[in-house]
C-alpha cells in the first residue's frame, strides 16, 4: 500500500469514528494530536470530511449509517470497511455534485506566517486575495487549482478575498470553517471562542465536527458571530461599528462607551507591558476615543489626567487604582 493511500485510509477512519455517539473528549484530543503531526494529515482529513458531509447531503450517507451502527459490537473489523466506504462516498458525492472541496494541498507546501505581540503583517496570496495579521497571530495558507485554504492557528486575521467562483476560499479555526467566494471579513480565536466579523459581502460559518444545521449560520455585512462550545450567536450591527472594531489594521483601537476593563483587555493583546485595572469602580468606567495600540503608557497618563485615577508603573505592568 502506498503512503498516500495509507494516509487516506487513516483519515477516513477518523472521519467515521467521529460520527459515533460514544466519541469522547479523549478521542477528540487524540484526533487533534494526529492532525498536528503534519500538514498532510490535516489536508487528507479535511478533504475526506468535506466529501463525507457532501455525500450526506445527497443521501448517500443515509444508506450507510444504519448498518454501521448496527454492527458496532464488531468494531474491530468494520472500521476498515467503513473507511473504504467513506472513500467511496467521497468520490461518488464529488462526482454527482461537482462540489468544491477544501484544496488538494497535500502536494502544495502550506506557507506559514506569524506575528509577535504588538506586530502586524500583510500577506498577498497568488490569487489576488490579501490577509492582514493582527497581534500575536499565526496562519498557514495554500492556494491550489481546486481551492484556497487558510488555517488560523491562533490570533486574528482580516481577509480581503478575490472573488473566484471556481475556487472556494475557506478559513479553518479548530473544527469550525468559514467559507466565502468574495468578501472582506475577520476571524479571531480568543481562547475557546471564535469571533467572525463581516465588513463586506457574505460568509458562512459552520462547525464540521457535527452535521446539525444549528451549528452553521450565514453572515452579511455588519454581522458578528460568536461561536463558543455548542453555541453560535449572530448579532447584526452597522458597518461603521465593525470598522471601528477592525481599527487595529491601522494600528488603532477605537472605544465607544467601552468599559475601562474591556479597554485594558484590548491594550493587553498588543503590549507586553500589561494594563491592570485593580479597582472595580474604575473598571466599570466607560470611555471613548481613538488610541494607538502600542502606546499604553500614554493611555494610562490620560486616565490619570482626565479621571484622576492613580497609576503605578513597573517594567512589566501598569496598575490603575481609584
Amino acid at each position: 500500500m502506498s503512503r498516500a493511500r495509507e494516509l487516506e485510509e487513516r483519515a477516513a477512519l477518523w472521519v467515521v469514528r467521529r460520527e459515533e455517539p460514544e466519541w469522547s473528549v479523549e478521542d477528540d484530543a487524540a484526533l487533534e494530536r494526529w492532525l498536528q503531526e503534519s500538514d498532510a494529515h490535516k489536508a487528507a482529513f479535511w478533504r475526506l470530511e468535506h466529501g463525507w458531509r457532501q455525500a450526506d447531503r445527497i443521501g448517500a450517507l443515509g444508506g450507510l449509517a444504519p448498518p454501521l451502527r448496527a454492527v458496532r459490537p464488531l468494531r474491530r473489523w468494520w472500521m476498515p470497511v467503513a473507511a473504504a466506504a467513506c472513500l467511496a462516498l467521497l468520490f461518488f458525492g464529488l462526482a454527482v455534485q461537482r462540489v468544491s472541496s477544501p484544496p488538494a494541498i497535500e502536494n502544495i507546501q502550506m506557507a506559514k506566517f506569524e506575528t509577535e505581540i504588538g506586530g502586524r503583517k500583510s500577506i498577498n496570496l497568488p490569487d489576488g486575495s490579501r490577509i492582514e495579521l493582527n497581534t500575536d497571530s499565526a496562519i498557514q495558507a495554500a492556494v491550489g487549482t481546486d481551492g484556497r485554504h487558510v488555517v488560523l492557528d491562533r490570533g486574528e486575521a482580516f481577509f480581503t478575498v478575490q472573488r473566484d467562483p471556481a475556487r472556494e476560499f475557506t478559513v479553518q479555526a479548530g473544527s469550525r470553517v468559514v467559507t466565502v467566494l468574495g468578501t472582506r471579513f475577520s476571524v479571531r480565536q480568543s481562547g475557546a471562542d471564535l469571533i467572525v466579523k463581516v465588513l463586506e459581502g457574505r460568509v458562512r460559518i459552520e462547525d464540521r465536527s457535527k452535521a446539525e444545521a444549528s451549528r452553521s449560520a450565514d453572515l452579511a455585512a455588519g454581522d458578528t458571530a460568536l461561536a463558543r462550545a455548542d453555541s453560535l450567536l449572530v448579532t447584526s450591527g452597522t458597518i461603521g461599528a465593525v470598522e471601528n472594531q477592525l481599527a487595529w489594521r491601522t494600528g488603532n483601537l477605537v472605544f465607544d462607551g467601552t468599559t475601562l476593563e474591556d479597554a485594558a483587555a484590548q491594550f493587553n493583546r498588543y503590549n507586553r507591558k500589561q494594563l491592570i485595572i485593580a479597582d472595580p469602580q474604575a473598571a466599570a468606567t466607560r470611555i471613548g476615543g481613538t488610541f494607538r495600540t502600542d502606546n499604553v503608557e500614554a493611555f494610562a497618563r490620560l486616565l490619570s489626567d482626565a479621571y484622576g485615577l492613580q497609576i503605578k508603573e513597573s517594567s512589566r505592568e501598569i496598575v490603575v487604582t481609584g
